[in-house]
């Protein structure tokens, strides 16, 4: 299983979607809150060049838009 990180907000619906597809998969994986974790933001833009969420981080290569983190979760851990 490669590193993964999912940069989040509490409040964004698109996270809510991708953490509705870890929860379906029964997966856990290390999470960055944007809203409780001062240098969340600051790593993510190091990372990818911008702040949006939900990003999951691949073995340090950010994974953009809902649908698409959504569908490598199913093709990879379903």
């Amino acid at each position: 299983m490669p590193e993964l990180t999912l940069y989040h907000f509490p409040s964004c619906p698109f996270c809510k979607v991708v953490k509705d597809c870890l929860d379906r998969l029964n997966l856990e994986i290390p999470m960055r809150d944007l809203e409780s974790d001062p240098g969340a933001r600051d790593a993510l833009i190091e990372i990818g060049g911008k702040g949006q969420v939900p990003c999951l981080v691949i073995d340090g290569k950010p994974l953009y838009e809902s649908a698409d983190i959504v569908r490598w979760f199913e093709e990879h851990t379903g």
